[in-house]
């Protein structure tokens, strides 16, 4: 074989790999449309970014205070694909990370999760995600996947705690926030995201 052929197979691979990354987002969106999630904002128009984190628009639309989280989720599971399938392509990598991220998106959205946000956390008002808003998730996803693929490690990490610190400080919520209140909430610390 030649180094042209080699090349050539290597970019068909990679297109593959690719190409089922897409696949796995159209079927996080066909499952989110036939589990009744609206595609945009029931405004009935989008935004490019949510300011208000307490507000009807938010997870509604495209980019909001939780969008860092998502590209921190990327960083994150960049680290899970290098250690669990070590040797494969990036492609490869990526696709297990945009799998686990639209397993939780679909979770995310369903009545059993919202009711949790609901009730354990500050999101009094959270109905769940717009197809929209959870596609641009994913993206965000694979953002940060992308960035910790070619950044170096420190680098990466710098970034993913600055996204954390900064997040947690402006708006009382951040990535580790938001999974400490899902799966075991602290009185104290919903007491200080509401302001009291």
């Amino acid at each position: 074989m030649t180094i042209a052929a080699g090349t050539e197979d290597h970019r068909q691979r990679i297109w593959i790999w690719l190409l089922a990354c897409l696949g796995v987002v159209a079927i996080q969106i066909l499952t989110q449309h036939l589990m009744g999630r609206l595609w945009i904002c029931e405004c009935g128009y989008v935004k490019l970014w949510e300011g208000v984190v307490n507000s009807s628009g938010n997870s509604q639309h495209i980019a909001d205070w939780y969008t860092p989280s998502h590209i921190i989720h990327g960083i994150l599971f960049y680290g899970l694909g290098y250690l669990v399938l070590r040797g494969k392509p990036l492609s490869a990598r990526l696709l297990l990370a945009t799998m686990i991220e639209s397993a939780w998106e679909i979770a995310e959205n369903t009545p059993m999760v919202i009711n949790r946000y609901r009730s354990a956390t500050i999101s009094l008002d959270y109905f769940g995600d717009s197809i929209l808003n959870s596609t641009m998730d994913t993206l965000a996803m694979a953002a940060g996947f992308l960035i910790a693929s070619r950044l170096p490690v420190a680098v990466t990490v710098v970034i993913a705690i600055a996204l954390e610190l900064f997040t947690g400080w402006l708006i009382r919520d951040n990535l580790t926030l938001n999974v400490l209140m899902l799966v075991w909430p602290l009185d104290a610390i919903k007491a200080w995201q509401a302001g009291l």
